[in-house]
């Protein structure tokens, strides 16, 4: 059996980890090679030795060096793939992608769409008419006129970074003196968005594009948070407690809304996306965020035969086997998956679930 090597940077985030476990653990495709980086000597990815054979510290991809680094990297190590996840680097291998200059094979989206995406506010402009996002207003940490959101708004209303993950500068907001101190206390963000606040389920739909067709797509639902305690919004990013559905409902939600991006963008349908979704108390769906890359939880929908970051690696390996026609992956009913930072996953159904007093 071939040996696939890959690059796979970031490691100090759990997503480019899960990523690595979803192949070493739930794929038998290959035998797989992880080559690791991260711009932080401190993450403990890069020191992980049974996940990743080789890790490297390396310049921010805004850095000059960059590249340089990079492609020395691949060059040493005999790299033919990589896997692309911080958003920075995202945004800097996508404008490569562009002009066709990329050192090794990637599964990444054009870079005027992963520009569009990256900017919640501007994203969310662009749907407004589809009824598909929620009634939102952006605005800059030096606004004068804050009473204008709560205006448009109501309270409360939930307001976050324009841009960035993890729910950079997220805080359910109750009244203005709540948002100046907020903001004031956040001296990282410059560009807010204040959207109206969502009291149901959060969910979020994977979906697999390559070479202009949707391959691959899954549902799953966001209950609980690890480490949700130390956030004020109680949300870090990081699921401790999900669902894997099916509700093809909302699969072809975030579909209406890519196909619509896809199109003003005039890019091609390609790239891996998470649509992320937040139900009002009627229960209609407003997605919040399009992520372009995987999310940390990837390996919980891989534990649960839903394996995208196998399907990526086959198609970046022209796999002739792998199957081109669509698949909405469907799960066991009442599945759900329990995840901590040190932690494998855990799989199992709601139901067996102990209750206050069970032996």
């Amino acid at each position: 059996m071939n040996k696939m090597k890959i690059l796979i940077t970031g490691v100090g985030g759990p997503t480019p980890r899960s990523f690595a476990i979803a192949l070493k653990k739930y794929s038998r495709y290959k035998k797989f090679e992880f080559i690791a980086t991260d711009i932080n000597p401190l993450s403990i990815g890069l020191y992980q030795k049974e996940l990743f054979q080789k890790s490297y510290v390396i310049p921010r991809a805004s850095d000059p060096d960059y590249w340089k680094v990079i492609e020395q990297v691949i060059k040493e190590n005999d790299i033919e793939f990589a896997v692309i996840l911080p958003e920075l680097e995202v945004m800097e291998w996508s404008k490569r992608q562009d002009q066709n200059t990329l050192p090794c094979k990637v599964l990444l989206p054009n870079h005027k769409m992963s520009e569009l995406l990256v900017d919640k506010a501007k994203m969310t402009e662009l749907l407004k008419d589809l009824d598909i996002v929620p009634k939102s207003v952006a605005f800059k940490r030096d606004e004068s006129n804050l009473k204008k959101i709560s205006d448009k708004l109501g309270y409360p209303y939930w307001v976050r970074s324009s841009s960035g993950t993890s729910g950079l500068g997220s805080l359910k907001i109750e009244d203005e003196n709540s948002l100046k101190n907020w903001i004031h206390i956040n001296p990282e963000v410059h560009d807010f968005l204040a959207s109206k606040f969502l009291s149901g389920r959060n969910l979020a739909c994977k979906m697999l594009y390559y070479d202009g067709k949707l391959l691959r797509a899954a549902i799953g639902e966001r209950v609980n948070y690890i480490m949700a305690k130390v956030a004020p919004s109680g949300i870090t990013g990081n699921t401790s407690f999900g669902r894997l559905l099916n509700e093809p409902s909302i699969f072809e939600e975030a579909k209406r809304a890519m196909e619509y991006m896809f199109e003003h963008t005039g890019a091609n349908q390609h790239g891996f996306f998470t649509v992320d979704f937040k139900e009002d108390e009627n229960g209609k769906p407003y997605i919040t965020e399009v992520n372009v890359r995987h999310v940390a939880f990837t390996q919980c929908f891989a534990a649960g035969g839903a394996n995208f970051a196998e399907d990526t690696m086959r198609l970046l390996d022209n796999d002739s086997d792998f199957d081109r026609s669509f698949k909405l992956y469907e799960f066991e009913k009442d599945l759900i998956f329990l995840r901590d930072v040190d932690s494998l996953p855990i799989l199992m159904k709601e139901k067996d679930l102990l209750g206050m007093g069970s032996q």
